[in-house]
């Protein structure tokens, strides 16, 4: 800073007030500390910032799988409102595993980042550490047990009923299920919702129409074969994640199964390819750009809260999910 005010002619003082945007400095140094900077290749130290501040206008991010698009427009919902502030984003992957989960939680605690969005892949508390600490954080999708506050969530088991009523109204009875983690509140209110809707109609399911899936390719993949192999096969299917989605429809065509005439799908997450195949697929669409700006309005309330001593707990946001109906769901040949 020394050598920039050396440079431009002018106060550290002066370099300071323009740097933190304070003060009244006129244009023409502002101009001439701007051109010092660039001509210094000068940037100021944000950590040393953020220790004199006591705030470094960063905040981190955690999700299970960066690749996943779901996360991606909850992303692109939290960096718009980030950037309107003046805010940065620190974007972590914990690849499903409650160890990452937590070195990731550590690292940007010691980073000094304001706060963290987290979409939690463990149902244990591994924030618990963190939260004695005052620390603000904010669960986005997923939420551990007994997160009553502090969380922006869509309303799952509501999502999946309406979901899989859709297909009883077309005639399925034989409806089967790929279900995401159910150790995550995501993947156990998604077959909630799914159970509930039977039970409701008064259809019994086998135990092999229920197939225990991971949120990942493969497992959609794995499972769509197998329920498509059984004697009796299901007349429609109800995938819990996009991601599982695309495993299953893969499967479908590697068995040269037509949907919807021999087997009806239902995916959740209305992800951009869903209407690049044939047929257009039926899914729950998620408010994935609301949850990522709802998120960081209420983790920012966190941070004010932490900064005045207050307290800043808000109950739990529960937005609502809306079904895309489309070609992929039909009545059943075969009742």
């Amino acid at each position: 800073m020394r050598d920039v005010a050396r440079l431009a002619g002018v106060s550290t003082a002066t370099v300071s007030a323009v740097l933190n945007g304070k003060g009244t400095v006129s244009p023409e140094l502002t101009l001439r500390v701007e051109k010092a900077m660039q001509a210094l290749d000068y940037h100021p130290d944000q950590i040393a910032r953020s220790l004199r501040v006591g705030r470094s206008n960063v905040i981190g991010m955690i999700v299970p799988d960066v690749s996943n698009l779901f996360y991606a427009e909850i992303l692109r919902g939290v960096e718009e409102s980030c950037q309107k502030i003046g805010y940065s984003v620190i974007l972590s992957g914990s690849s499903d595993d409650s160890g990452n989960e937590r070195r990731h939680l550590e690292t940007l605690y010691a980073r000094r980042v304001d706060g963290v969005l987290l979409a939690s892949s463990v149902s244990e508390a591994a924030y618990d550490r963190l939260t004695l600490r005052r620390f603000p954080l904010v669960f986005v999708d997923s939420v551990p047990a007994g997160v009553t506050s502090g969380a922006v969530v869509v309303d799952n088991a509501e999502a999946a009923f309406v979901a899989t009523n859709h297909l009883i109204g077309l005639g399925h009875r034989r409806i089967a299920i790929i279900t995401g983690r159910l150790d995550r509140s995501v993947g156990l209110d998604r077959m909630n919702g799914y159970r509930r809707a039977l039970r409701e109609a008064g259809i019994w399911i086998p135990d092999d129409f229920v197939m225990h899936g991971d949120f990942h390719v493969e497992s959609g993949y794995k499972y769509g074969a197998e329920l498509m192999r059984l004697p009796t096969p299901p007349t429609a299917i109800f995938c819990c994640n996009n991601r599982m989605t695309l495993g299953l429809l893969r499967a479908l065509s590697e068995q040269r199964i037509n949907c919807p005439n021999d087997v009806s799908v239902v995916g959740f997450d209305d992800a951009d390819w869903a209407t690049s195949f044939t047929p257009r697929l039926t899914c729950v669409a998620q408010p994935t750009y609301e949850i990522g700006k709802r998120a960081i309005g209420m983790l920012l309330k966190k941070i004010d809260a932490a900064d005045a001593d207050g307290a800043g707990q808000e109950p739990n946001v529960i937005l609502h999910a809306e079904l895309q109906v489309r070609e992929s769901t039909g009545h059943p040949r075969d009742k």
